[in-house]
């Protein structure tokens, strides 16, 4: 009696442990677009980078394209895990051809981004944050930089040398 008992125990335990399974980055992200667009017609989206501990240990940055019917838009978000939990945090979005290629999230962490279509371009800085450039496809690049500092100048870095100061797009895409 007393080791059947033990075996029922040690099977409801160990079913508790395999349901309490924590989820992951890609598991959250894929949920919780999902439930942002639910319903919406002609959308999809494709996550194109991801990277883990950015700043800190459990939290994340994703580079995701969305497309509205012809209309492509290319967005990061900064993700926090809090309490096992993840947890959506800022989001800001550039357009492919705005005259304007970046913004910044107006919060710790300080994360500028924009887009790229020139070729030309080699490098980029916010502030002295040498950026990441991720191709997306064809001539189209993104790139995104993490600073202490808030309202730093974004520079571009051209193939021949020279450099340029970018314009700041202020509107929430």
């Amino acid at each position: 009696m007393k080791r059947n008992w033990l075996f029922s125990l040690l099977t409801c335990l160990v079913f508790l442990i395999g349901c309490s399974k924590e989820q992951t980055f890609e598991e959250f992200f894929h949920k919780k677009m999902d439930e942002m667009h639910l319903g919406e017609k002609d959308y999809s989206y494709t996550l194109i980078h991801k990277q883990m501990n950015i700043v800190h240990k459990d939290d994340a940055i994703a580079v995701f394209k969305e497309r509205r019917t012809e209309k492509e838009i290319i967005f990061i978000a900064y993700l926090e895990k809090e309490n096992d939990k993840w947890e959506w945090r800022q989001t800001r979005g550039a357009a492919w051809n705005s005259p304007v290629k970046w913004s910044a999230m107006n919060q710790v962490p300080f994360i500028y981004s924009g887009a790229i279509n020139d070729t030309s371009i080699s490098k980029v800085y916010a502030g002295n944050e040498l950026a990441k450039i991720i191709k997306i496809e064809g001539d189209k690049r993104f790139w995104y930089a993490i600073s202490d500092f808030k309202d730093v100048d974004v520079t571009v870095v051209k193939d021949d040398g020279s450099k340029e100061i970018l314009k700041k797009f202020d509107e929430e895409i």
